[in-house]
Order: structure tokens, then C-alpha cells, then sequence
């Protein structure tokens, strides 16, 4: 049977547990810090290496990768930005981490400052969660009084403070370049990379880490497990555990803890331990898997996995969609993607056309203006699927629609909002045309 695997929501549903500095010292809490300031900064960058630990932002890339490729040698500041800037539809966890156990947060960013070498981190946090900048400001001032961050942590040598930075409520500022813009008090447009690797050129122009409120949650974990026993929950290239947030038409929609790839889409969806099945006995229809940008699949597909290169190697086999494990690469392998992990179950009451608009609204409300493609495209989609809603369809907008999505990606903007603004109507258009077809005729 199914479950929840909990490291970072272990004591989320203990009753009596509240966000402040005391109960989490009575659990534990800041023990690993101790332990952490004993080995070298070095040490402890090897154990996330060895752990596997991928973003849990969006991309999924390697953490340990991406403290390695860190410029160590040009004599400037390293500096360290946890993005709380949660904006993805259909996502929730971190907002549930900062509001439950905000200190676990802290822990885990000050462990990654001390494994890189920072003195400085922040905390961008979007502009909506007024409650969740309150809450870490606290536990922030409560971190210092007790000797967690400041001067000499711990009676030590090593020096570091944290300040929470409110953003104004932008989509795209948590691409991390448009998230270090408007850090530096600019407006958030996304930095051509090369030359504006953060690793390299970020903050200020100097080296800096970006990684998201569950990843750096996650570091601490890695650090009190060590990378070694870490790298034996889920699957290989999928290590740990992640959080999923489940929304839409399931019983019980909320958030999960799983170990990567332990459980499938059918097991979150119908499983009593997780989504409990459809409300009012309707029939699945379709599953966003990662987010809003993610593509959609059908319920009724199958996908094709194995050949050389892909998840699950060896002979090439149709897989139900609903059987898929949920992890990184069997859902890029599959066309899709677990992305911020944020599920969206749709029932068979779904108006697909109705859908796929309320999407691109928000996402032609959210491009930041800079690339002429998304710009003008994102709001070219969003125009014909309001018209196609209204019964005032067109012949050809289906078609119309897949060669403004085809055309905005493909390197031809600065960040990849290009990708989450057109994925959403490929897929959409592309596994339902019959229903965009019929709004064609006024239907």
C-alpha cells in the first residue's frame, strides 16, 4: 500500500507543534548545525554531492552541482538566496513549510551557507505571503537572540545573518535572474545567460547559489542522514523525498510527502492514504503533473518508456499514464514533467477549452514584457481562447493557437517563461483538438 515517506513534514501534523524556536529545539532542531560546524565546508559539499538532492523548484537540477560550479576563486562575496517566491498554479508546499516550521528553513540555509562559504543570504519571498514574511522575521530574531546567526554562531568563528526581502507579487520572479533583479531593486526582467550564470555573476554581480525553500529544507536532512543513506530513498538520479501538492477534483487535495518515484499517479489520485479517488464518482479526464506550465496528459494515454537514453532502459514499452512513478526522469521520458510537483485532477465535468484559457490568462498577465515572443504570443493565446470560450470561435484556432506555441520557445527568449506559457497549449490543443474543434464552430 502507499504512503507518505516524511523527513521535512515529519512534524507537521504532530499535535502541539508550533513554528517557534523552543519546540523546535525540543525536537531536535539546530542539532545538525552543531554537527555541521565540526567538518570543513568542503565535507559538507561532498555529502550533498554524494546524495543525489535535485532542485525541488522546478528544473530538478543538481544541487551539488550547482554549489560546485560556484566561482570560489574571484576574490568576491558568495552570497545565498532562498527563493520563497512561490508562484507556480497548483503549488503550495513551501508556503506550508514557512508557516509550520519556519526554523527548519533557517537550519537548512545556514548549513548551505556555511558549506559554500556565505556570509550574507536572503530570503525572497512572494509579495502575497504577507503572513510567511511575518512568521520568518520572527523566527529570524528569535535564531539571533539564541546564537544561531550573527557573529560567532554558535561561539564559533564563522559569521552569518539572513533578512527576508518581500517581492510585489510577480510569476517571473521566480526565475531566479529576474528574481536577483528585483532583489537589487530593478524591475525582474530575466538576465541572458551567458555571461549571467548566478554561479558566476549574481547578486551584485558576484557568485551566488539560488535554491528553493524545500531544497534547502532538504539539505539538512542530507546532512544529518548523511549523502550516502539519502541516496538510498527513491531511485537512482531521484533520490530523497519530495513534497506533491495534489489540488483539483479529488477528494483530498492537499500536500504529500513521498519517496521520489515510490508511488504513481494512480496511487495519488485514488489511494485513501493520498488523493482518496475523484469526487462524486466521476471519471478522470486528465492529469497536469508539475505545475501549471507542465503539459497536461490524458488519463485514457499510454506513454512509451525504455530505448537507450531513457527512463526505465531496455525494450521500449506502453506504460499507462496513471502508472507512472512519480519522480524527475520518468515524466521528462514520458513528455511532461514533475516540475514544482504541484498535480492537477481533472474529472470528465472539465471544460477543456475553459481550462486551457484560465491558464493562459494568467500566464499573458504574468510575461514580464522584455521578449518580443512571449509578449505578444502569450497574449495572441490568451485572445483567441477568451474568443473560443465566448462562442466566438474561429475556423483554424486550434490550429492557429499550436503555431503561435510552436513559435515562441526554441531559444528565442531570454528565459524559459517562453516554455511554460506554450507547453500548457501544445498539450492541451494537441490531446483534446476534437473539443478546441468544436468551440471553432460556436458550439
Amino acid at each position: 500500500m502507499a504512503e507518505e515517506h516524511r523527513l521535512i513534514t515529519k512534524q507537521f501534523r504532530e499535535a502541539g507543534y508550533t513554528p517557534d524556536l523552543d519546540c523546535y529545539l525540543r525536537h531536535g532542531g539546530y542539532d545538525t548545525l552543531r554537527r555541521a560546524l565540526r567538518v570543513t565546508p568542503e565535507q559538507l559539499r561532498n555529502e550533498v554531492g554524494v546524495s543525489g538532492l535535485r532542485g525541488r523548484g522546478g528544473a530538478g537540477f543538481s544541487c551539488g552541482l550547482k554549489w560546485s560550479l560556484v566561482d570560489r576563486r574571484s576574490g568576491k562575496p558568495i552570497y545565498l538566496v532562498c527563493n520563497a517566491d512561490e508562484s507556480e498554479p497548483g503549488t503550495f508546499k513551501d508556503r506550508q513549510i514557512i508557516h509550520l516550521d519556519p526554523h527548519q528553513l533557517i537550519e537548512g540555509m545556514i548549513l548551505a551557507c556555511y558549506a559554500n562559504d556565505v556570509h550574507l543570504a536572503f530570503i525572497y519571498i512572494r509579495g502575497e505571503f504577507a503572513e510567511g514574511a511575518r512568521i520568518l522575521n520572527l523566527a529570524l530574531t528569535e535564531a539571533r537572540a539564541k546564537g544561531f546567526l550573527g557573529k560567532g554562531i554558535l561561539g564559533g568563528t564563522y559569521d552569518l545573518d539572513i533578512h527576508v526581502h518581500r517581492g510585489a507579487g510577480a510569476y517571473i520572479c521566480g526565475e531566479e535572474t529576474g528574481l536577483l533583479e528585483s532583489l537589487e531593486g530593478k524591475r525582474p526582467y530575466p538576465r541572458v545567460k551567458p555571461p549571467y550564470y548566478p554561479a558566476v555573476l549574481g547578486l551584485y554581480q558576484c557568485p551566488t547559489i539560488v535554491n528553493n525553500v524545500e531544497t534547502l529544507c532538504a539539505v539538512k536532512h542530507v546532512l544529518a542522514m548523511g549523502g550516502t543513506e539519502y541516496a538510498k530513498l527513491g531511485r537512482p538520479n531521484n533520490t530523497g523525498t519530495r513534497l506533491v501538492c495534489l489540488s483539483g477534483h479529488v477528494q483530498q487535495p492537499g500536500y504529500f510527502e513521498i519517496e521520489v518515484g515510490a508511488v504513481t499517479f494512480r496511487d495519488l489520485i485514488f489511494d485513501p492514504a493520498f488523493g482518496g479517488g475523484l469526487r462524486e464518482d466521476r471519471t478522470l479526464k486528465a492529469i497536469i503533473p508539475g505545475g501549471a506550465s507542465a503539459k497536461v496528459f490524458r488519463a485514457d494515454e499510454k506513454v512509451t518508456l525504455g530505448g537507450p537514453g531513457l527512463e526505465g532502459a531496455g525494450p521500449k514499452r506502453k506504460v499507462d499514464v496513471l502508472d507512472l512513478p512519480y519522480d524527475f526522469t520518468t515524466l521528462t521520458a514520458a513528455g511532461s514533467m514533475s516540475g514544482s510537483g504541484g498535480i492537477i485532477v481533472l474529472d470528465d465535468s472539465t471544460d477543456i477549452v475553459a481550462a486551457l484559457a484560465n491558464l493562459s490568462e494568467f500566464f499573458a498577465h504574468e510575461s514580464c514584457g522584455q521578449c518580443t515572443p512571449c509578449r505578444e504570443g502569450s497574449l495572441w493565446m490568451a485572445k483567441i481562447l477568451r474568443r473560443l470560450g465566448s462562442g466566438q470561435g474561429r475556423a483554424g484556432d486550434a490550429d492557429q493557437l499550436l503555431h503561435i506555441a510552436d513559435n515562441i520557445p526554441g531559444g528565442r527568449t531570454i528565459c524559459a517563461f517562453g516554455e511554460a506559457c506554450s507547453w500548457p497549449v501544445q498539450s492541451f490543443v494537441g490531446k483534446f483538438k476534437a473539443e478546441f474543434e468544436t468551440k471553432e464552430a460556436g458550439v
